[in-house]
């Protein structure tokens, strides 16, 4: 049987703004289950089996994930005597509300997990340039466009982690 659809669509965004979602975001592989379900819904067997974890160990940080808002239940189906639950992630962009430094840490931290793991020649830059008010403003709205446009080729192709960020550097100390 393919994997049922979800019975409402994903919000588009949620932001990351209660004390229960800061907490859910800490643990490394609640990251990687919300990685995990970006794409499509999936059971605690499944998802288990994906990330290499326990049965038990998913079920529980699927429950934190579910209490902070960050997943929801989107089909059921009974099965031998039991009732097997699809998860999805509820929204389709995370973001980190501004000024919560150790989510975005642990964020940045599963993140590289992913990379490290990844097949292939992985691109990751960094560049430091000196922009305008306006050149920067500019810059992220063409960033936040690439990224909002590009179109999902569908269950069949390979999936890709794309991280997009622009920030202004604070103020070397006065020598």
């Amino acid at each position: 049987m393919a994997d049922p659809l979800p019975d409402r669509p994903l919000d588009e965004l949620l932001e990351v703004t209660t004390a229960a979602q800061f907490k859910a975001l800490g643990h490394p592989l609640r990251q990687r289950l919300l990685f995990a379900l970006g794409q499509r819904p999936a059971t605690i067997s499944q998802l288990a089996t994906t990330l290499g974890a326990a049965k038990g160990n998913v079920a529980h940080h699927l429950k934190v994930l579910r209490e902070a808002g960050m997943v929801r239940v989107v089909h059921t189906r009974p099965v031998r005597g039991g009732t097997e639950q699809y998860y999805q992630r509820s929204a389709r962009r995370l973001s980190v509300a501004p000024g919560h430094h150790a989510a975005t840490a642990a964020m940045l931290g599963a993140i590289a997990d992913e990379i490290a793991a990844a097949p292939g020649e992985p691109l990751l830059q960094l560049r430091h340039l000196r922009l305008t008010d306006a050149q920067a403003e500019r810059l992220r709205t063409a960033l936040l466009a690439l990224v909002e446009d590009a179109e999902d080729a569908g269950d069949d192709e390979p999936r890709h982690g794309v991280l997009v960020s622009l920030y202004r550097q604070s103020a070397p100390p006065p020598s």
